[in-house]
């Protein structure tokens, strides 16, 4: 039987580290990066991720500092 598990985590990221683990993986955004890591830690059939508030990539991430 499989189970559908819906939850809301909220976490604070340094500027320097959310830059540096987005740079690792070229283009990729928050809501991608915990997909792979969730993926690699718990094999899923299906993660859905979504961003509700802060940046969710690097583009995004740029534009606040620049504000």
């Amino acid at each position: 039987m499989d189970f559908n598990i819906k939850l809301s985590v909220g976490f604070t990221v340094s500027e320097s580290s959310l830059e540096d683990a987005l740079a690792e993986y070229d283009e990729l955004s928050v809501a991608g990066l915990l997909r792979e890591i969730i993926d690699k830690a718990i094999a899923c059939d299906e993660i859905s991720c979504k961003v509700e508030e802060g940046p969710n990539s690097l583009e995004e991430l740029d534009s606040l500092k620049g504000a």
